[in-house]
């Protein structure tokens, strides 16, 4: 079986697998607070079209609500436990599941399985709303895609696989980097050690601090815009990395 990705930005993927639209930390918008899309297009109509959502974590720039009103009413939305709080009266959705590590949710021929993220599932430092930071495997068949949300690497990393694709988060939003997040190194090693065949670089290039593009130019190209194509070089013989660019699709078999 195949799976065909699209990838809107950042965390943003539509995964089409076992007959649904897999849509992932929609961030559908030109802004987010003070990031923009610098020098990018706005994701299409349809970015938003969807049968499910899965939202890793709590932060803004995935649990982001303007986004997730642009939604269909009926879209499911399968969220860290916690989440529904935040949601409630803000995004109008038929279906809202909560989820926490180690649980399961089949919906048709596709089973979304939550798995353990290494990464602060707090709304916003102090915040009262917080919950698990969530991976994905998202299972069809003998087919097995893992988004990864935002993590850094953890000793468990391993149980989650052997899976087929990987959607791994290579750079962040601004200059630095927390050990809470992958840069192109340390997702070479995760994607290692989920034994992963194919590997698409997200969570770069896309969200950056209105006006640093042309102050730190320099920084701009190396921790926004290089961190795919460094990914892709690192990855070892056996794994085929794919880097697409915003809005543009790869089949993983």
């Amino acid at each position: 079986m195949t799976a065909d990705v699209t990838w809107w930005g950042h965390a943003s993927c539509t995964v089409e697998l076992g007959g649904r639209r897999v849509l992932t930390d929609p961030v559908l918008t030109h802004r987010v607070a003070h990031l923009s899309r610098p020098g990018l297009p706005d994701p299409p109509a349809e970015a938003a079209r969807a049968d499910v959502v899965v939202v890793s974590h709590l932060h803004a720039d995935h649990l982001h609500l303007p986004s997730l009103r642009r939604l269909d009413a009926a879209t499911r939305l399968i969220v860290p436990t916690g989440a529904a709080a935040v949601l409630r009266g803000r995004v109008p959705a038929a279906v809202v599941t909560e989820v926490g590590e180690g649980d399961e949710v089949q919906i048709g021929d596709l089973r979304v399985q939550a798995v353990h993220a290494e990464h602060d599932g707090r709304r916003l430092p102090g915040s009262r709303h917080r919950g698990p930071a969530l991976g994905f495997v998202l299972h069809s068949g003998t087919t097995k895609v893992w988004f990864a949300g935002d993590t850094g690497l953890f000793d468990a990393l391993s149980d989650i696989g052997p899976v087929d694709a990987a959607l791994v988060p290579v750079g962040g939003w601004g200059p630095t980097l927390g050990p809470e997040h992958l840069d192109p190194a340390r997702a070479v090693e995760a994607v290692r050690r989920v034994g992963a065949g194919v590997a698409v670089p997200i969570h770069y290039g896309t969200l950056w601090p209105a006006g640093l593009r042309w102050a730190a130019p320099r920084q701009f190209e190396r921790l926004c815009r290089a961190p795919g194509r460094e990914f892709a070089a690192l990855v070892p013989d056996g794994v085929r990395a794919h880097v697409p660019a915003p809005g543009s699709s790869v089949r993983v078999a």
